[in-house]
């Protein structure tokens, strides 16, 4: 019974991290998140775990849950294995999309269009995270659409906040139209270099976004 109320319980929680709802140092309280689910805390533990088993949630002893924060050589790690892990499934889906999967890619991309223009972060985010979804489907590869994905969100709050830096929507959707055209005409080896530059930590702009955020989500690398 408690891995059933557990699932919905997790879900929640894992939305409200990867949307940022819940900032990286946030404190988890059993007791608080028993009441406002309306459940006892062993689902509520049990869930904490399995946050905490993808890396979403960090278990402190005497300290209880926090939402995790990244040490800031790992964040560089796991956005260059980002960067490749993206560009594979660019590579795979310019290779094996179907012609109704191409589409629904334009249709995404163009659903991100106002978004960009009318400065929508949110907006912009929710067509950002249905472009590359089309992707990963279309890569024809479940498993690198899961690691891919699984990367994506635990990456999720720090993306949110890279797309707030200046003219960085002109400059993603750009980049998406990009993209596009690469895998529409089949061109593997373009699209996957795109979808790695598009993603991967380039210096200069990774030292900007870096030094836009908060002390606070970011822990101290030992």
């Amino acid at each position: 019974m408690s891995t059933k109320t557990a699932s919905p319980l997790r879900e929640t929680l894992e939305q409200e991290i990867v949307t940022g709802q819940l900032a990286p140092g946030t404190r988890l309280e059993e007791m608080g998140l028993a009441e406002r689910f309306h459940v006892s805390r062993t689902p509520v533990r049990e869930a904490l775990n399995q946050l905490a088993s993808i890396g979403l949630v960090e278990i402190r002893p005497r300290r209880g849950a926090v939402v995790a924060a990244i040490g800031l050589k790992q964040m560089m790690e796991m956005f260059e294995v980002m960067a490749e892990l993206e560009g594979m499934c660019g590579q795979l889906a310019a290779r094996r999309m179907s012609g109704d999967e191409r589409k629904k890619l334009a249709a995404c991309h163009l659903q991100g269009q106002p978004f960009s223009e009318n400065e929508d972060h949110d907006g912009y985010y929710a067509a950002n995270v249905c472009f590359h979804e089309c992707i990963y489907q279309g890569s024809r590869n479940a498993y690198l659409a899961d690691q891919t994905r699984a990367l994506r969100n635990r990456l999720a709050p720090y993306r949110r906040l890279q797309l707030r830096q200046r003219q960085r929507l002109s400059e993603s959707f750009q980049e998406h139209g990009k993209i596009l055209d690469a895998i529409t005409q089949g061109d593997e080896a373009r699209a996957k270099q795109l979808l790695r530059d598009h993603v991967t930590v380039q210096s200069g702009s990774f030292t900007d976004f870096i030094a836009t955020l908060p002390s606070e989500l970011i822990r101290n690398s030992a």
